[in-house]
């Protein structure tokens, strides 16, 4: 078999070293090219065409997101892992969203990175275990909160309800057939039972509950 060939855009020197020793002591591995940044990154994944690219996120001129996206786009033969010290959800998702198929934390052992290439190759997804709870906590559906009916009145939540919709306070007393003043009353003991200073607010907090529905 050929042996997989590896790209590394990754600007922090040391790691660099650390990454390329690794591949290039892999008897199964080819280190066709390292970088320190965007341009010649991508210059070296368009001459090598490599299969497996591993990039990191925060380069000197730009994100490496940029790199995978560029990957997904014209190299469909080359699998992307990212490694990089950023394990918060917005780089995790931009960066599975461009394309990778792979996402480690630097934490990682230099030494496990060679295995951990041969598993996205035979079309694994390695990913660092923080990083994994992350992804199934956003995919579990959340439970909804419970939801205490009687925090307002029938008529607390049908004024609420229909002010919701549109309708101004002289409306919705014509509608259920009671004065201004009672209409008011419903709202006053809404805004104090909801902790609210607005009819805005007070809208806003019973959709959060549940007590308002469009």
């Amino acid at each position: 078999m050929e042996p997989i060939s590896v790209l590394i855009v990754e600007d922090d020197e040391r790691f660099r070293v650390a990454f390329a020793t690794s591949v290039a002591e892999a008897a199964d591995m080819r280190l066709v090219g390292t970088a320190g940044d965007l341009a010649p990154g991508l210059r070296l994944l368009r001459e090598q065409r490599p299969d497996v690219l591993l990039v990191d996120l925060g380069l000197p001129s730009g994100s490496g997101v940029e790199l995978i996206r560029y990957a997904n786009d014209h190299l469909p033969q080359t699998d992307v892992m990212v490694v990089s010290v950023f394990g918060d959800e917005p780089h995790v998702m931009a960066s599975l969203e461009a394309g990778a198929t792979g996402y480690l934390l630097k934490d990682a052992q230099a030494a496990d990175l060679t295995e951990q290439i041969r598993t996205l190759r035979a079309g694994g997804s390695p990913i660092s275990p923080v990083i994994a709870r992350q992804l199934l906590l956003r995919l579990t559906p959340q439970s909804a909160p419970v939801v205490d009916e009687a925090l307002l009145s029938p008529q607390e939540r049908q004024v609420l309800t229909l002010s919701a919709k549109g309708f101004s306070f002289e409306e919705i007393a014509r509608m259920l057939e009671v004065s201004r003043h009672t209409v008011m009353t419903y709202v006053k003991r809404s805004y104090r039972k909801l902790q609210v200073h607005s009819k805005t607010e007070a809208i806003y907090e019973a959709r959060k509950l549940g007590l308002v529905r469009d």
